[in-house]
């Protein structure tokens, strides 16, 4: 269980973080969570999903394997991809609040947390946090970076998932596929945004879509539906540099 503690650049000023990608650090994972602020960079490599959570409401995926603990993405320690997904870009850390100083939590300042025991932080390998004279170095900047477009993501999910379910956009998808004869996907309880919905729908909801910025939101989901086919050449690729494998039903 994580147990986060404040940034200090005074006390953490010695502390690393390893960057390099590798299954000890948590990057063999056949999907991750994303957020709306990054539909744009993720809809060029990855199929991007919508699901139900355990609170009944939707939220956004993106595919990066097709068997458990498989990332097609992973190639010994590089990721082979333009864009990562920010909730593994921002490694051990995580965002929390300052001090409550009587404003309620909505008044209070943002602050970047960090897991000490994360499997990226070390004090011995990888980049520094905080340069040598002051102030953050670049790896805490990608980090930190990684945590608004989070954070601004997530505060926007709830609202664009109820606009789309308003607008008849969010419909279930069936997965269906075949690698070969003896390799065979389904991907069960997956949810996408209509194509069919989306053409036929009305000016005035596709304006008020589009003054929200949801229409783009929307289209970067549909052409994301492209990069199965890429997937599907990984895992092909893969199964032949491993002699064929194992059949998977």
């Amino acid at each position: 269980m994580a147990q986060p503690v404040p940034l200090d650049n005074f006390e953490h000023r010695d502390l690393k973080i390893i960057t390099r990608h590798a299954a000890e650090l948590g990057d063999i994972i056949n999907q991750a969570l994303v957020v709306p602020t990054e539909y744009g960079d993720l809809q060029r490599e990855y199929p991007i999903f919508f699901r139900l959570n355990s609170e009944g409401g939707f939220e956004s995926f993106v595919l990066l394997g097709l068997d458990k603990d498989e990332n097609l993405y992973l190639d010994e320690d590089r990721w082979n991809a333009r864009y990562v997904p920010a909730i593994l870009t921002r490694g051990p850390f995580l965002i929390g609040f300052g001090p409550d100083e009587g404003g309620g939590e909505s008044r209070r300042d943002l602050v970047v947390n960090v897991d000490l025991d994360h499997p990226r932080i070390s004090r011995s390998e990888g980049e520094p946090l905080f340069l040598t004279h002051g102030g953050n170095a670049p790896a805490l900047e990608r980090a930190t970076q990684a945590l608004r477009v989070i954070h601004a993501g997530a505060e926007m999910s709830g609202s664009m998932f109820d606009a789309f379910y308003a607008a008849g956009l969010i419909a279930p998808v069936e997965i269906d596929i075949r690698i070969d004869d003896s390799m065979h996907y389904k991907l069960p309880e997956l949810f996408s945004i209509s194509a069919d919905a989306l053409a036929g729908m009305d000016a005035a909801t596709l304006k008020t879509l589009h003054e929200k910025g949801y229409l783009a939101l929307a289209l970067h989901v549909v052409s994301s539906m492209g990069n199965l086919r890429h997937m599907i050449n990984l895992k092909a690729r893969r199964r032949a540099d491993r002699g064929h494998g194992h059949p998977h039903a």
